[in-house]
């Protein structure tokens, strides 16, 4: 870091009374962890030099037992790996005075990029479709319910986008817009969803990986303004039986020297670029059904007319295909992935898209015809995403996709899913789509 560069850190903590910086990564289901240090000891230290963390964070489930991994264990030693801090994500947290936030890329023993961070994968899958010569531009959109202490939804009617419906549940979204705004995360909207209390913010495209940070940040401050109200807010993808559940929908397009280059030609079909994309997308779709949910929670949503894909396919403007093509709207015209659950580790999840669109460009991947129609009445031929999380971990493993995601990761994280496989099965609601006691308390919270 240059003296300057250091300078100007230091004058904004000191202009904005700034006592801690977060220094935060993400475990491999997303969860945010780090270290909390005194402001002035980042910047005298932790900003050139990092700290340290245990690599145990790559080996936990979602309530922090660790689960026997071959690259992490007692055997290993459960190392020490360093926390690279990524300056450029240095962020004011508005919503919570004297508190500052940053990302951090994690660096191994042998000082290398760690094969099972997140942002390490996230950035090797932006390096490949650079390389062919584009740059990816993403967005997610996630879904969550509003609950009150004892995480029942705030309200038990459904009022889709109503404007009347629950003021006082607007005091706290307002709250939530307020301090995502603050953290320069650009908010579009906020809406009520099609559940009791569950509503949807949405925020604006950009780069992938500042995609991902966002993310992360807008889950984690959700939660926080929710807190502050005397409720909570859950991304548990189904937390109540014949509900919606929670999706996170990741749309992506590609420019060329800030031009998108997705175009629609002739009766709005797809360029050749956008075609191969897509192409990639449907090719891989049934392994990424795992990055989009890691949980055996989430496949209760891919059911018929849950606003959520059952099948693999593209079309246009139609909420039932699995890939939704939007032609015709100049930069903003993409491909929304509509597979994924809210509880997704974003940066996994935009891994695997970005992975199969490149692998699709690669060797020229051709979609298939065009999806229409009620795509649940009739599927026709197409393939079946996997509706059982034993089905979502078989087609994850061995595929493709895991390859190009790296050994190790796939390797741990198979290890991670099905441990996690065997609590799910023994303890979940088995052979229908209720939720189970042991469910709702595992997954609500911290998912």
């Amino acid at each position: 870091m240059s003296s300057e560069a250091a300078n100007d850190l230091a004058a904004l903590i000191a202009d904005n009374g700034v006592h801690t910086v977060e220094l935060q990564t993400v475990d491999t289901y997303g969860h945010p962890r780090g270290k909390r240090i005194p402001a002035q000891r980042f910047i005298d230290t932790v900003a050139e030099s990092g700290a340290h963390i245990a690599d145990a964070i790559y080996v936990m489930d979602v309530q922090c037992d660790i689960v026997d991994s071959p690259f992490i264990n007692m055997g290993t030693g459960f190392l020490d790996m360093h926390l690279d801090p990524d300056l450029s994500t240095f962020r004011l947290l508005g919503h919570r005075t004297g508190y500052a936030t940053v990302m951090a890329n994690a660096i191994d023993h042998r000082h290398q990029p760690h094969p099972l961070d997140p942002r390490n994968l996230l950035q090797a899958q932006i390096d490949r479709v650079a390389g062919l010569g584009y740059e990816p531009i993403a967005a997610t959109e996630l879904e969550c319910y509003i609950c009150d202490e004892d995480w029942a939804p705030v309200q038990s009617n459904v009022q889709y986008s109503s404007l009347v419906d629950n003021f006082e549940l607007e005091r706290c979204l307002a709250d939530m817009r307020a301090a995502l705004l603050d953290l320069d995360i650009p908010v579009e909207s906020s809406n009520a969803e099609y559940g009791p209390g569950q509503v949807e913010i949405n925020f604006a495209y950009g780069e992938p990986m500042r995609t991902a940070d966002n993310t992360v940040l807008f889950k984690s401050t959700v939660r926080e303004i929710a807190r502050n109200h005397g409720l909570r807010a859950t991304f548990m993808p189904l937390p109540f039986a014949g509900q919606s559940g929670n999706g996170m929908h990741v749309h992506t397009s590609l420019n060329q020297g800030g031009v998108n280059v997705f175009k629609g030609g002739e009766d709005h079909l797809l360029n050749d670029v956008f075609r191969h994309w897509v192409g990639g997308l449907v090719h891989h779709a049934r392994a990424i059904s795992l990055l989009g949910s890691l949980f055996g929670n989430g496949y209760k949503r891919v059911r018929p007319y849950s606003f959520c894909p059952t099948h693999v396919h593209w079309g246009g403007d139609n909420r039932s295909v699995l890939c939704r093509c939007t032609v015709g709207q100049g930069r903003t015209n993409r491909v929304e992935y509509r597979g994924g659950g809210a509880d997704a580790n974003p940066y996994l999840i935009l891994a695997g898209v970005l992975a199969a669109g490149a692998d699709g460009l690669e060797r020229q991947l051709d979609p298939g015809p065009e999806a229409t129609g009620d795509l649940y009445e009739d599927p026709g031929d197409h393939e079946a995403l996997p509706a059982t999380f034993a089905d979502g971990i078989a087609a994850f493993r061995d595929s493709d996709l895991a390859g190009s995601l790296g050994a190790d990761f796939s390797t741990n994280l198979l290890a991670l899913v099905s441990n996690e496989l065997t609590l799910y099965e023994a303890n979940a609601s088995d052979g229908d789509d209720s939720v189970s006691a042991w469910e709702f308390d595992r997954y609500v919270e911290f998912t």
